[in-house]
């Protein structure tokens, strides 16, 4: 999915450079490879935040017009100032219809009301809220759906029961993993422990890039 964002190119580059722009309600930006030089641009802080603030912001396809011309990117990075949390800096990639892409697609889970593990007081633990794919770069996936109907305390979501699409794969590919459990109820889970049985669920870290330029 595509959308359109404006932006104009910015002949100074820096600290101060990009201080005047913020005061100007802009953020500094660039625009940079598909082999081609990197573009330092600027674009409405109002527009920036509300799309980040919406979700999903690194793995949407953009429009940007630049000036007047077009250029398809796909947001990489950006920074927030680490005490005030204001938006500082934002880095883009160019894509062509080839391009392959690795981002992180959310997971939804679906039917909770339909499961009797949750209906019994069971707890969905969620071990994966996000799955890294490889994904082309005109297919990239706006979420993956778990149904989680059926499903009982003790039972295990794997990324065996998402359907990728076309073209579309996970960076792990070495073990069907963990993406949810459906945990026992606490008074259900002290009782075991007391038992002294204990179970352990396997979760793993996400890992993220890239790169900054202004601050």
């Amino acid at each position: 999915m595509s959308a359109e964002l404006k932006a104009s190119a910015r002949e100074r580059v820096g600290k101060g450079a990009a201080r005047e722009l913020r005061r100007q309600g802009l953020v500094p930006a660039v625009i940079y490879g598909d082999k081609k030089s990197p573009i330092p641009v600027a674009i409405s802080y109002k527009e920036a935040t509300k799309r980040i603030q919406a979700g999903g912001f690194l793995s949407n396809v953009i429009d940007i017009e630049v000036d007047g011309k077009s250029e398809r990117v796909i947001p990489r990075d950006f920074q927030l100032e680490p005490v005030r949390d204001f938006l500082v800096h934002i880095d883009f990639l160019r894509i062509s219809a080839t391009s392959m892409l690795t981002v992180e697609v959310r997971v939804n889970f679906l039917n909770d009301e339909d499961s009797p593990g949750l209906k019994r007081g069971g707890v969905l633990n969620i071990v994966r809220h996000a799955i890294e794919v490889v994904t082309p770069a005109d297919r990239i996936p706006q979420s993956f759906d778990v149904d989680l109907t059926g499903t009982d305390v003790g039972d295990s979501i794997h990324i065996s029961a998402i359907t990728m699409p076309e073209g579309v794969e996970a960076t792990i590919t070495d073990r069907d993993f963990t993406i949810a459990t459906i945990a026992a109820p606490s008074a259900l889970r002290s009782e075991t422990g007391a038992d002294g049985e204990e179970e352990e669920e396997d979760g793993e870290g996400e890992g993220d890039e890239e790169t900054s330029e202004d601050e």
